[in-house]
């Protein structure tokens, strides 16, 4: 049988049951325990079945003696008294030990033991009850539910023993020293706690500390000072919004952390504003003193210079006593003046620091030769320039001064064979410009070098030379030459007979071609002009191989015409062409023809690798011959002071030569 619900043999007045439940409602109170009463009653009239229901509610103060008057159920829910007994009228309960119980004989609710609301209710803000109550035999239930209100009778508590804080000297108005926090087990405004001052906090620690009523948090309110005192303590008062406030005071520690206030003081004693770039290390420029009004530790001064420049501190016999000294060779080319900022720093937990700067003038003196921007130099002639034209200039940089940096231009004339290759070069002394008397030519020179020397006009004067590397290059003034196919009557022409079997990627035959030019001029390309399909032959352009693209089919021509364009890649680009006439044949005739071709293709093909050979072996060796040359010039030792390390410029190369390196992704390496 479910306990929530009893059966009714009998019919119950509902006009009584519900006629006292409002009776008795209209009676209720905002204090005290409330206990309330909820009926759910079936009854049974003939074959109709009805379902009534009331909920009582009751009110006591937490802590009533044991035995005292709840109230009388059996009265409120209109019961029959006689009935009680025998119908074993109780409240159910969990535990073992009910707060309530109910008189069997007259249906009162009585208070079975002390009622302590923080005990019953520890959880909630409204404390309720929900008592049950049984009828045997019944055709209904009751829920009674009793709500406990709470009185004042618990004071905050505070979360800590003791609270401690470090606070920093000087720290801004508004910074949170600590917070304190204290609970109640009171409910509403009983529970409500508040925060203050003790009564025997000063006005004086009133006016550096200030606690928030609401967060407990003290804060700073003025400056605090180590010096004048480093311990506070602080009695912070916690209560309650009772009707008869609890309250509960706790000791705040405060102990202040000194800081180190005071930033050491710099004065320069004695100082030589300007030194000659000569001046050996250890030369004094200045002396500097060095003070802090600290004490202890936070007065333990370490001095240094910051940057890193050719100057160093040295400590003298007195206490904070420095001298700068030189602690290097100085280059006024490098840096002609220096900052030079010397930091004083104590040993303080947060240290603090001052700096001073004093500028050093370093004066020239004539210890720099001309320096030329590269050297070797190398510049690329095209031939048959215009006689008179200027071609290129060197240029050479002195660092010193004035005087110092003047520089002039000349040519070394010496040896009858620079002399014969220079008498056709001039030089503008002051500018470095050099111009050609007459045009050269590639196939009488190829290359040839002189020297450039440049004086300052210091004195003693000092000079330096630079080697001057001339390339002429060649103009693409020759067309390629076919080799394969020519015919009998030295045309480019060829007959290739190929199977009708044969497979996609069938080397048909190779076109091959020389150019007499050099680099870029000799490099050729290989593309199909004309073709009779495009589906069925390819060329590579780079080797000049024809290859078929896919098989042969029956309804493929027997007969294929192929023009084949060779070209170099000169700026003005010369060209050839030559042509190839593919027959289809069945794989017997292709056989048999093969035979007789391999014969007269190899003396053929043996000769004309031969001229090939010739033609690359000595395009290669020239071309090695000028990089050796270039590389050695670049690489050999200097002989005297006057020689300088090599240097690379690409600006000397001309600007077609680079825009083709560019394009064709050519790497060059050169000895730094």
């Amino acid at each position: 049988m479910n306990s929530r619900y009893l059966a009714i043999k009998h019919v119950l007045n509902l006009n009584n049951i519900f006629g006292s439940l409002l009776n008795r409602c209209a009676g209720f109170r905002s204090h005290g325990v409330s206990i309330t009463v909820q009926v759910t009653i079936g009854l049974l009239f003939v074959s109709e079945f009805c379902v009534a229901s009331a909920q009582l509610r009751y009110s006591i103060s937490e802590e009533v003696n044991e035995g005292a008057v709840v109230g009388n159920m059996a009265k409120d829910l209109g019961l029959d008294r006689s009935t009680l007994k025998t119908r074993k009228y109780r409240v159910v309960s969990g535990g073992a030990d009910p707060l309530f119980s109910v008189n069997e004989n007259d249906g009162v609710l009585y208070v079975s033991r002390k009622i302590d609301r923080e005990e019953v209710c520890a959880q909630s803000s409204v404390c309720l009850i929900d008592l049950k109550t049984v009828l045997e035999n019944p055709s209904g239930t009751m829920t009674i539910i009793i709500h406990v209100l709470d009185v004042n009778d618990n004071m905050p508590i505070f979360d800590k023993e003791t609270y401690t804080a470090l606070l920093n000297e000087n720290s801004p108005v508004g910074t949170t020293i600590i917070q304190v926090n204290a609970t109640d087990l009171d409910d509403g405004l009983n529970g409500d706690v508040v925060y203050s001052f003790g009564n025997n906090v000063n006005e004086k620690f009133r006016k550096l500390f200030e606690v928030n009523a609401i967060s407990g948090e003290i804060v700073v309110k003025g400056l605090l000072d180590y010096e004048t005192k480093d311990r506070y303590e602080l009695d912070i008062k916690a209560s309650d919004k009772g009707q008869v406030p609890l309250e509960t005071e706790k000791s705040v520690i405060i102990n202040l952390v000194d800081l180190n206030d005071n930033a050491p003081e710099i004065e320069v004693t004695s100082f030589s504003s300007t030194i000659p770039e000569d001046s050996k290390p250890g030369r004094t420029v200045a002396l500097i003193s060095v003070n802090d009004k600290d004490s202890g530790v936070n007065g333990k001064i370490i001095c240094y210079i910051s940057d890193d420049v050719p100057f160093m501190l040295t400590p003298s016999l007195q206490e904070n006593m420095f001298s700068i000294v030189t602690k290097s060779l100085l280059d006024r080319e490098q840096t002609s003046q220096y900052d030079v900022t010397i930091v004083a720093k104590d040993a303080g937990e947060t240290p603090l620091s001052s700096q001073r700067t004093v500028s050093v003038t370093i004066s020239d003196v004539n210890d720099n030769s001309p320096e030329f921007l590269t050297n070797p130099y190398a510049f690329y002639v095209t031939e048959n320039n215009a006689a008179g034209a200027s071609l290129f200039a060197v240029s050479a940089h002195d660092c010193d001064e004035s005087n110092n940096a003047l520089i002039s231009y000349n040519i070394v004339r010496s040896g009858d064979e620079q002399k014969t290759l220079t008498s056709f070069l001039n030089i503008n002394s002051e500018t470095g410009d050099i111009v050609a008397l007459r045009s050269f030519d590639f196939e009488t020179v190829k290359t040839f070098q002189f020297q450039v020397v440049a004086s300052d006009s210091g004195s003693p004067s000092l000079s330096s030379n630079v080697t001057v590397n001339v390339f002429i290059l060649d103009q693409n003034d020759n067309a390629p030459v076919i080799l394969y196919p020519v015919s009998s009557n030295g045309s480019a022409e060829g007959v290739e007979e190929v199977p009708r079997n044969v497979n996609a990627g069938h080397l048909v035959t190779k076109v091959r071609a020389y150019d007499a030019d050099i680099g870029y001029n000799g490099w050729l390309l290989f593309s199909l002009q004309e073709v009779t399909d495009h589906s069925l032959f390819g060329l590579d352009r780079y080797t000049g191989q024809i290859r078929t693209l896919r098989s042969f089919t029956e309804t493929d021509e027997a007969e294929h015409k192929l023009l084949i364009l060779v070209k170099d890649n000169g700026n003005v680009s010369l060209s050839a062409t030559a042509t190839v006439i593919v027959k289809v044949v069945e794989p017997k005739e292709a056989f048999a023809a093969s035979d007789v071709k391999s014969s007269a293709k190899d003396d053929e093909e043996t000769d004309v690798t031969f001229y090939l050979m010739i033609t690359l072996g000595s395009v290669s060796v020239l071309f090695l011959i000028s990089i050796i040359v270039l590389i050695a010039m670049q690489c050999m030792c200097a002989v005297n002071l006057n020689v300088h390390p090599v240097r690379w410029s690409w600006d000397l190369l001309p600007q077609h030569f680079l825009h083709r390196m560019t394009k064709k992704q050519t790497r060059v390496h050169f000895c730094i």
